[in-house]
């Protein structure tokens, strides 16, 4: 089964758990758009190379895969609560085989292709598999959202079930940029993590990975071999290695058939899509499953949340910014006048602002929801909601400026 019959039986399950007519089930089915080219680049060699891109938008580097990548976007930015549609691309070479400059003329190339059909109120890529901020642009906190996003969905998992992270074993498969992150901030929170993968190699050590020296052996090395703090076990052997939590993070479909029966974690968090049939094997040996579009969510989420500020950054740079400075001017001023008398008064222009602020955030969200609407965006959520969950602990940089909100807080 590949990945896009995977995606299709998911979705039609859930389509009768929900009672969906058969019509909407079938236009939800369907992609909007599949757009292929061909990319041509001059190596560094002087040789011409060619390569095949995909664009999927769904409301698709195999064109079955991405058109499933695309379909698992909408349910994830649905699940999310993000007024997004989903969309997946991708081109079919092997990123660690080109230098930097080929992989920046090969990303130019791509660009310059599906231009038309790509842009800020109708379709955004964002860094994925074999790409990083480098490539396709981010905000500060993008490279660890997704793997950050994982712990977040994680601990909230295992409270439901009277656990936490601290004195649980996990198993991580795939020390890339989601594992790496993953595993960094499990070891924080006192997880004791037992074995990692990557396409190098494996390491086990039942009594915990040092995580921070794992990162800098792989930083120097490039590889988890010959890593001192562990031992060297079959990657193969990885996913049925026993722990409390596994955490597959690399390829979709690592779990399948053939191996789930052998699996002995009693938790599973999907960083990595996975297969149908080997989720009904473990549904029922008792393992709990937490979804991968729910688990990996946390990237489009940073994405979102990037896109709402660039949406607003003539506000910030043009009206907002002048009239912080005067109001600010203004402050100092009753400072230097009340100083003398021995007063200290909170200004009414700082104390009652908090009403104000609110109007803001709204109006950014008006905003955006407005632009969403004249684009035809689809998987428009309620924006009201997204507000009142505290989701706002990102760092985002948009040119020169900077924005830091806060605080970080999924609650819902």
């Amino acid at each position: 089964m590949n990945a896009l019959a995977a995606t299709n039986r998911n979705f039609r399950h859930a389509s009768r758990i929900l009672g969906l007519d058969s019509k909407l089930e079938k236009s939800l089915l369907i992609s909007f758009r599949e757009i292929k080219v061909e990319c041509a680049i001059p190596k560094d060699d002087g040789s011409l190379a060619t390569y095949v891109g995909f664009r999927v938008q769904h409301d698709n580097v195999d064109p079955d895969e991405v058109n499933a990548l695309a379909q698992l976007m909408t349910w994830k930015t649905a699940v999310v609560d993000i007024p997004y549609g989903g969309a997946k691309g991708g081109i079919g070479c092997t990123p660690r085989d080109l230098s930097m400059s080929e992989l920046e003329r090969l990303t130019r190339v791509f660009t310059q292709k599906i231009h038309d059909l790509i842009g800020t109120h109708t379709d955004i890529p964002a860094p994925d598999m074999g790409t990083n901020a480098q490539d396709l642009g981010g905000s500060l906190g993008r490279e660890a959202a997704t793997g950050q996003g994982v712990v977040f969905a994680t601990e909230a998992l295992l409270a439901q079930h009277g656990k936490s992270i601290k004195g649980l074993t996990f198993v991580i498969q795939d020390f890339g940029n989601v594992g790496s992150w993953v595993a960094r901030l499990i070891h924080e929170r006192g997880g004791k993590i037992i074995a990692v993968s990557d396409v190098t190699g494996a390491v086990k050590n039942q009594n915990g990975l040092d995580i921070v020296d794992l990162l800098r052996h792989k930083e120097e090395t490039g590889c988890l071999t010959n890593f001192s703090g562990g031992d060297h076990m079959d990657p193969n052997e990885l996913l049925t290695h026993e722990c409390d939590v596994l955490i597959p993070c690399a390829l979709g479909g690592v779990l399948s058939k053939e191996n789930a029966a052998d699996v002995k974690a009693k938790f599973i968090i999907e960083a990595a899509n996975h297969h149908p049939e080997a989720n009904e094997i473990l549904s029922k040996k008792g393992v709990v499953i937490l979804p991968d579009i729910y688990a990996n969510a946390g990237g489009v989420t940073v994405n979102y949340f990037e896109w709402v500020h660039c949406q607003c950054e003539g506000s910030h740079s043009k009206t907002a910014v002048v009239r912080l400075t005067h109001c600010l001017n203004v402050m100092k001023s009753f400072g230097h006048i009340l100083s003398k008398k021995g007063v200290v008064i909170l200004p009414d222009i700082y104390a009652n602002a908090g009403g104000v602020t609110v109007n803001y955030f709204e109006w950014v969200h008006i905003q955006c929801e407005a632009s969403c609407l004249c684009h035809d965006a689809k998987g428009l959520g309620s924006l009201a909601g997204t507000t009142g969950r505290k989701v706002y602990d990102i760092p985002l940089t948009m040119g020169f400026k900077s924005w830091t909100l806060s605080p970080l807080e999924i609650t819902s």
